[in-house]
């Protein structure tokens, strides 16, 4: 997997379990504050779709991930 495969798969299931766990009709809802999370991972891909800078593609690309095409 390339480094925006990665960012994506991983955006992807932060925001599904913060969802599962900050919606109070979720059986593993532990608080509603989850959903702050929720809004942290959204604000950061529209940050970097606009910017084009990700902070994670960074520290993956130093970790000798191959960059996406």
């Amino acid at each position: 997997m390339t480094t925006w495969q990665i960012v994506r798969v991983v955006a992807g299931t932060f925001i599904l379990l913060s969802l599962a766990l900050g919606i109070p009709g979720s059986p593993l809802f532990m608080s509603p504050w989850w959903l702050a999370f929720t809004a942290f991972v959204g604000a950061n891909l529209l940050q970097s779709g606009f910017t084009k800078w990700c902070l994670m593609e960074q520290i993956l690309r130093k970790l000798g991930v191959k960059p996406g095409a």
